[in-house]
């Protein structure tokens, strides 16, 4: 297994891709803390994880809030002792244009996309440091490449991320690696919230696979950035996109 014994907080994993991702790293050892709002979803994936064979824990977090981040971490070592993997998956999204995003709406997302993973960073990166070894997965997107019509804040935040994430290599290197991953057009709740694939139509019509792809497929490329597979690769963004921003 690669990830066998290893602990692993995944940000926003009730549903979507941090599920996927959850339930990814627990089939391959991980012992894996679930995070997010609604402790009925936190519970089904604990749940899930724990039949299938694989250990899990929930903390009900809200990301954004800076208190609730250090409980995470609190309550992750009293669990488990460590932190050896840190995904920062939990994400807003904002379809507001430039002339008409608000200031709340346009600091929520930054709080939500940005803030949370720097704050999150801070907080496990002495326990990583201290013990010699650790890997940080951040989620950015396609957003993080150009810009895209009545996204000001999420376009905004994505690119953020990206840089984010390229700051941390650098300067929490050699001990802990930083990479990043940007999905395409992938097929969760938070798509069906804004209309379906359906809406987003233009998306697939773009891709050279003409599919949207599912949470599965970040899920497989999180599990090779947090295993050894992937030890000689830091500072990057790994579009996971079906060829959409090839």
């Amino acid at each position: 297994m690669k990830l066998q014994d290893k602990v692993a907080i995944v940000t926003g994993s009730t549903s979507g891709m941090g599920r996927a991702i959850a339930k990814k790293f627990a089939q391959e050892g991980a012992k894996v803390i679930v995070t997010g709002r609604n402790e009925e979803r936190a519970k089904e994936c604990v749940d899930d994880i724990k039949a299938a064979g694989g250990e899990a824990d929930y903390v009900i977090v809200d990301t954004s809030n800076t208190d609730d981040c250090k409980v995470l971490l609190d309550k992750t070592l009293e669990k488990y002792g460590t932190v050896d993997i840190l995904v920062n998956n939990a994400g807003m999204l904002s379809m507001s244009p430039v002339t008409d995003v608000s200031q709340e709406e346009w600091e929520k997302v930054f709080k939500v996309n940005v803030t949370a993973a720097l704050y999150l960073t801070q907080l496990v990166a002495p326990v990583m440091k201290g013990k010699g070894k650790g890997v940080i997965v951040n989620t950015a997107s396609v957003a993080s490449y150009a810009g895209h019509h009545g996204f000001a804040a999420y376009v905004s935040s994505k690119h953020a991320i990206a840089g984010l994430t390229k700051s941390m290599a650098w300067e929490l290197g050699p001990e802990i690696r930083a990479n990043a991953i940007a999905p395409g057009l992938i097929h969760t709740a938070m798509v069906d919230s804004i209309g379906g694939l359906d809406a987003l139509q233009f998306m697939i019509d773009a891709c050279p696979m003409k599919r949207a792809g599912q949470p599965e497929d970040i899920a497989n490329v999180a599990l090779f950035l947090a295993s050894d597979d992937s030890s000689f690769i830091d500072g990057q963004v790994i579009k996971v996109d079906g060829g959409f921003e090839a």
